[in-house]
């Protein structure tokens, strides 16, 4: 009877020891995911415009992750659906990763690679059906306030008669929350 009372104790030692390393070593991964989703914040676009026959819609959700004040980094996913009618409709989809810079709290620098795919489909002949890859390179500063940003950025790498965009240079407004 001791024998077996012994040889169980050494069994609920060893359980209860096991599972107490099993706990801390589950509740360190936790923290370490808990201090990783504590610096990511979550943002993006939405555009909505329409007018005489135009509409046009866009969804552009993008996430960064804080790796101290000064510098983030991040993807963003963009979806834009264009149509003219009588004329043309578009269909834009790609991504991107921005990288910030902020020298001073007030003060926002940033760098954005954006790839697109852009498929343009025409409703008269005068015009022959696109479809294209557009990269764009946006350079740009702003004034930041907490978790929002304004300023103006420029695509180094525009090309007038491929982009999306009418002019390299483009205002921008960003929130992260």
């Amino acid at each position: 009877m001791k024998i077996c009372m012994r040889f169980n104790i050494k069994y609920l030692f060893l359980l209860v020891l096991f599972a107490g390393f099993s706990l801390q070593s589950f509740s360190q991964e936790d923290n370490q995911q808990n201090d990783f989703w504590k610096n990511v914040r979550f943002g993006g676009g939405i555009g909505l415009s329409f007018g005489d026959g135009f509409f046009s819609g866009t969804l552009a959700p993008s996430a960064i992750y804080d790796f101290n004040d000064q510098f983030s980094l991040g993807l963003g996913l963009n979806g834009t659906y264009n149509s003219l009618k009588n004329s043309y409709n578009s269909t834009i989809f790609g991504a991107s990763i921005i990288s910030l810079f902020n020298p001073l709290p007030e003060i926002q620098l940033s760098g954005e690679f954006e790839l697109l795919n852009v498929n343009r489909k025409f409703d008269n002949n005068l015009f022959k059906d696109e479809n294209y890859w557009y990269p764009a390179l946006f350079l740009g500063a702003g004034y930041r306030m907490n978790n929002i940003a304004v300023g103006i950025r420029y695509d180094v790498l525009y090309d007038r008669d491929k982009s999306i965009y009418a002019d390299p240079w483009a205002p921008f407004f960003r929130v992260y929350f």
